[in-house]
């Protein structure tokens, strides 16, 4: 596995740039405004996009696809190729464990239709609402 050279690490480095860099988010933009609906947390508490990361701090980030609890072991401003973003960070064990299980059970998938299925009937529609709680 690659190393990361003393040019491409940081000593500062924005929690917007960071999370742009280890390629959690494709644009800088989705990663601000993530930050700001507060789906990203540094050590637990709600950030601003400008917050300084620093190395072995824990960020806890969710969105639509995953969530995950990662500890910053590089600083980057540069977003590079995925095998050296996957070198900015490790995920914690307590991080996998939950998506292990989140993919065992299959947790974001439990409202999910088949493509192709088309528009659910009636009474498809009465149990989606019933099990819902009336919305849908």
């Amino acid at each position: 596995m690659a190393k990361i050279s003393d040019n491409q690490t940081n000593e500062h480095c924005r929690l917007d740039k960071w999370l742009w860099a280890a390629r959690f988010f494709k644009t800088r933009s989705l990663a601000t405004a993530a930050i700001e609906t507060g789906k990203v947390h540094v050590e637990n508490e709600r950030a601003k996009p400008a917050k300084e990361v620093k190395v072995s701090q824990k960020i806890h980030i969710r969105t639509r696809d995953f969530e995950i609890e990662v500890q910053v072991k590089a600083l980057s401003n540069i977003r590079r190729g995925a095998p050296e973003a996957a070198l900015l960070f490790s995920e914690t064990q307590a991080s996998i464990k939950k998506r292990e299980q989140a993919k065992l059970t299959g947790e974001p998938d439990f409202a999910q239709r088949d493509r192709g299925a088309g528009r659910p009937t009636k009474r498809q529609l009465r149990d989606i609402k019933k099990f819902t709680g009336g919305a849908y």
